[in-house]
């Protein structure tokens, strides 16, 4: 689909332009996540899962849903600037957002050709039953190894609480 920049759909729009892409024979792929503080960890998942078909589908949590999930100090960037970046990204082709805690209404309302999400989540991917009684694939992918959101954050914030040093001072 990469002929033209990204968009971001309304959940409505989006499962119209998915009867669109069936249509067409189109593989629709479709994940989901924060992204709050995007790496290349996020950058590689969404690769290889655009890899697996025709057109990926990123859906980002929504504030309210980030701050659920991870606490009142997230998320570190508003929910339009996340959506403003994937936009940006080469492998994504159509955002949305969510606002439950899990995707399981928006995954059985698109009914993707392929669901993916990072290893991590292997042992609960919501919207799993939905895709594979569609007849449908679903793909728990490797993480990239030093790559973690939760990871990265904790890192900045204890560079910025460790006490520096004072110069010694020179006679």
């Amino acid at each position: 689909m990469r002929a033209g920049m990204a968009r971001f759909y309304t959940r409505e729009a989006l499962v119209q332009k998915r009867k669109e892409w069936k249509s067409e024979g189109r593989k629709v792929v479709f994940t989901n996540g924060c992204y709050d503080i995007l790496h290349p960890g996020h950058i590689r998942l969404l690769e290889r899962a655009r890899s697996l078909g025709d057109v990926l589908i990123l859906a980002l949590n929504t504030d309210s849903s980030v701050q659920r999930l991870k606490g009142p100090s997230r998320p570190f960037f508003d929910e339009q600037t996340r959506a403003a970046l994937a936009l940006r990204l080469e492998a994504v082709d159509a955002v949305t957002l969510f606002d439950e805690d899990t995707p399981r209404e928006l995954i059985a309302d698109v009914l993707p050709d392929v669901l993916v999400k990072g290893a991590d989540w292997a042992h609960f991917i919501a919207g799993r039953e939905e895709v594979e009684a569609a007849g449908g694939e679903v793909h728990a992918l490797p993480l990239e190894p030093g790559y973690s959101t939760t990871d990265i954050a904790e890192k900045i914030i204890s560079r910025e609480q460790a006490p520096t040093a004072t110069p010694a001072r020179t006679q």
